[in-house]
């Protein structure tokens, strides 16, 4: 049984060494280069993760921050959910907290984790809804260029990107839901709807 690190940083550009300050305490560390709307289970590095969990490698998990898990709070509390069922202790670096204690879910723990996911997916919001704020007033000026040339994804990049979309709309569920768990704007939900009706 061991004590393992998950890192997590949003592109390939960004650089891991804050997160890997103690990295000479673990037995294992596992990188994902991804997004944060990527679901924990769909990245590369968290599914090594999980098969070494199932079976039965590790003990203990290390990460730096609660939203290296996920960008929302579903996701976030799935996966705590997921670790207490397998006994395992999740330690959250920027909080000093265990989610177990004597092999019993921590209720302190808890608390703290849906109050920061919370704030993480209100201020990924927040984000989302200044980035449009900011290309309606560029547009208004006259200066707004659109993405770059070159950028523009193709069908299956865009239902790939947002796999977890399109497993929602394909669940029934509303475009407002899709989008907010998916991570992205209402009208890539409802692009992402046309292309699964197509």
């Amino acid at each position: 049984m061991t004590k393992v690190k998950y890192i997590r940083v949003s592109t390939t550009e960004q650089n891991t060494g804050r997160q890997e300050v103690n990295a000479k305490e673990f037995s294992k560390i596992y990188i994902d280069k991804t997004s944060g709307s990527i679901q924990f289970t769909e990245r590369k590095e968290a599914s090594k993760l999980i098969s070494d969990i199932e079976a039965g490698y590790i003990s203990e998990i290390h990460i730096s921050s609660i939203d290296r898990l996920g960008r929302n709070i579903i996701d976030i509390l799935t996966m705590v959910e997921y670790f207490n069922q397998k006994s395992i202790r999740l330690f959250v670096e920027n909080i000093g907290m265990f989610s177990l204690i004597d092999n019993k879910p921590n209720p302190s723990f808890k608390m703290i984790v849906s109050v920061l996911g919370n704030v993480a997916e209100m201020e990924r919001m927040n984000m989302l809804e200044r980035q449009r704020q900011g290309i309606e007033l560029a547009k208004a000026k006259g200066t707004y260029t659109g993405r770059l040339h070159g950028t523009r994804m193709t069908d299956d990049e865009v239902l790939a990107k947002y796999k977890a979309v399109v497993r929602e709309l394909k669940n029934g569920e509303s475009l407002r839901r899709a989008s907010k768990i998916g991570g992205c704007s209402l009208g890539t939900a409802q692009k992402i709807q046309r292309l699964i009706a197509s």
